[in-house]
């Protein structure tokens, strides 16, 4: 049966592009043609926030890659999520494993930040994933929880709310979770909202998988019942990206 929740695939282009790879992107997801059954998100570095806003189709959605937990102050190199709104954008990637594991950003502040984007009126895609050597230990659950748990006391609007489940051992190494052990994690997931948030949450809220998602995989793991789109890295900056926001169809 399919999902009453729209599909929502994603793309984090990292810390890659210039404006003319920008330009080669804009291309492609212009040529399509996408999904009218797919919302589109683009994450992109926030230098190129304003051209990629000014670009990109109008249905394609803009995201930062990052903010910070406050509107302005003395926090140099930081971007507030008033600026990212400035830009013309309305999402923000926050928590990504990235951030958790080589910035070492612990839980409180991705919870913090997501508060305060949400408060400033962006959409949020907040990540969550356990590490290999937590997996391997069958520690899955208990990593990805109690990222939950720091997460729920400051999500005020959880329709403006996006999870995104990325196992740290599957990202950018070639290694996929299989569409088994992807839908298990989500199924536990929205079942951890059922029992934490409340039911209604649990239905209406897309939690997305992310973990070298390419063009190959994406059907399959697109038909699993609790996997409502993907964040998608590397494969989004080439148009392969175009078959993977088409997953479904």
């Amino acid at each position: 049966m399919a999902s009453p929740r729209k599909f929502f695939v994603g793309g984090n282009w990292k810390m890659n592009g210039d404006k003319a790879a920008i330009d080669g992107i804009i291309s492609f997801m212009k040529t399509g043609p996408l999904s009218p059954n797919t919302e589109v998100v683009v994450g992109c570095p926030q230098c190129y926030l304003m051209y990629t806003r000014e670009h990109m189709p109008a249905n394609i959605g803009v995201a930062a890659q990052n903010c910070y937990k406050v509107a302005k102050g003395a926090f140099t190199g930081e971007i507030s999520p008033a600026m990212v709104k400035d830009c013309g954008c309305e999402w923000v990637i926050l928590g990504h494993s990235e951030r958790r594991n080589v910035f070492n950003e612990p839980d409180q502040l991705i919870s913090e930040k997501v508060g305060h984007a949400l408060e400033a009126g962006l959409k949020v895609i907040p990540c969550i994933g356990e590490k290999l050597e937590e997996r391997e230990a069958n520690r899955t659950q208990e990593v990805v929880f109690a990222q939950m748990k720091a997460l729920v006391p400051n999500i005020s609007d959880w329709s403006r709310v996006v999870l995104a489940y990325e196992p740290v051992w599957a990202i950018g190494t070639g290694k996929t979770a299989t569409p088994e052990q992807a839908q298990e994690v989500h199924a536990d997931l929205r079942q951890w909202l059922r029992e934490n948030v409340n039911a209604e949450v649990a239905e209406s809220t897309r939690i997305i998988y992310g973990g070298s998602v390419s063009a190959g995989n994406c059907q399959e793991l697109a038909k699993k019942g609790d996997i409502d789109g993907f964040l998608v890295g590397g494969a989004s900056l080439k148009p392969d990206f175009v078959q993977i926001i088409n997953a479904r169809d």
